[in-house]
């Protein structure tokens, strides 16, 4: 049985054109949540590039549901494809970790540690001192790229476990080296807010 032979038998039909639907439904839906991606964290040049692969296999995938308008299966397989490709996509872009992150850490005890470690493996840290209703609380900000993320996780839950901290996606960061000095105490900012707080 040659080639043509197999592409008209009915196995085929039944089973491998709504297989073949399914893999470029999950790889155009892939490319395209990627790409949707992309274009929010402003990664103009990428984002077209994964567009014309995204049409040019969902253009191929359609093409076979029409041709095979009388078989469920394919109809299953396009929505299949689509379920998976975003999930799909999704995975995908967050092993990339591209793009970067701000991470505000707040905690409630005495930070210098957490702050001398976060400067020792140099992270751009700035550092203000605030309050709330359990008292003074040191607020941290520190910008990174997210494949650095667990990193600084750990450092955050070795140093001070019960500190809160939340992490933000950032468009575009103009310096990354801009507050990677240790500031000296006479820096401190409680000289200053304890006047505010009264």
């Amino acid at each position: 049985m040659d080639f043509s032979q197999i592409l008209e038998s009915q196995a085929f039909i039944t089973y491998g054109i709504p297989l073949l639907i399914c893999l470029a439904r999950i790889t155009d839906v892939s490319i395209g949540t990627m790409r949707i991606i992309f274009v929010a964290k402003g990664l103009k040049y990428l984002a077209p590039i994964l567009g014309f692969f995204e049409i040019s296999i969902w253009l191929l995938a359609i093409a076979q549901v029409m041709a095979n308008l009388n078989s469920p299966s394919s109809f299953l397989a396009y929505a299949l494809g689509f379920s998976l490709g975003n999930y799909f996509g999704m995975y995908i872009e967050n092993k990339l970790a591209i793009g970067m992150v701000v991470i505000r850490i707040i905690t409630k005890r005495d930070a210098n540690k957490l702050i001398n470690v976060l400067m020792e493996k140099n992270y751009s840290v700035t550092v203000a001192e605030a309050y709330n209703k359990v008292g003074d609380v040191n607020i941290i900000f520190t910008t990174l790229k997210r494949s650095q993320i667990p990193k600084i996780v750990t450092i955050i839950n070795t140093y001070n476990p019960l500190a809160v901290y939340s992490i933000e996606d950032v468009r575009y960061v103009s310096d990354m080296n801009f507050t990677q000095t240790k500031i000296p105490e006479n820096k401190r900012f409680s000289s200053f807010l304890r006047p505010i707080r009264k």
